[in-house]
């Protein structure tokens, strides 16, 4: 258990549980990409932890950029995505995976994917730690998903309230 500012956060998955899904994960994308040569493009800030350790047991060769935007205040997420540091490598005609910490009502990460779509990429998929299916407002095909969770409010592994919380290596849950 653990407090930031005015919240408690308690116990929900485990880092030895995250660690062992993300090595399936990576074994699924070795597989499946295996002779193609993808750029993951990670979302920042929060999926920092998840696309390192999912790198780390990639065996094919990738390239990694970040694309960090943000659409949270709190708790809540705003509703309006806000580009804050955008792609610089050509995206025409590669392999994109796009690398998301959670998604919640799939907003942020729908425009992402319309305006990387809009650049002509050979193949988009998309792999995420976290989804919440009850949250889900757009529609999105999540080829690579780490748990579905119910729809409340974690933190931790790259997660974060009011930009605290990030380092803890397990994720917790809103109390």
């Amino acid at each position: 258990m653990i407090t930031i500012k005015d919240k408690t956060f308690v116990p929900f998955i485990a880092s030895e549980a995250i660690q062992t899904r993300i090595r399936e994960l990576a074994e699924q994308i070795n597989k499946e990409y295996a002779g193609k040569q993808p750029l993951l493009v990670v979302i920042l800030n929060g999926a920092f932890l998840f696309a390192a350790d999912l790198a780390k047991h990639l065996t094919i060769p990738c390239e990694i950029t970040f694309l960090r935007v943000s659409s949270y205040k709190g708790t809540a997420s705003t509703g309006q995505l806000k580009e804050v540091l955008g792609l610089t490598e050509p995206v025409t005609d590669r392999d994109l995976i796009v690398i998301e910490d959670i998604v919640d009502t799939g907003k942020t990460l729908y425009d992402i994917c319309n305006q990387l779509q809009a650049q002509g990429p050979s193949s988009l998929a998309i792999a995420t730690l976290l989804y919440k299916p009850e949250a889900i407002q757009q529609p999105l095909d999540l080829q690579y998903v780490g748990f579905e969770i119910e729809n409340r409010f974690v933190l931790g592994y790259g997660l974060d309230y009011d930009g605290l919380g990030r380092n803890t290596p397990d994720i917790l849950v809103l109390e």
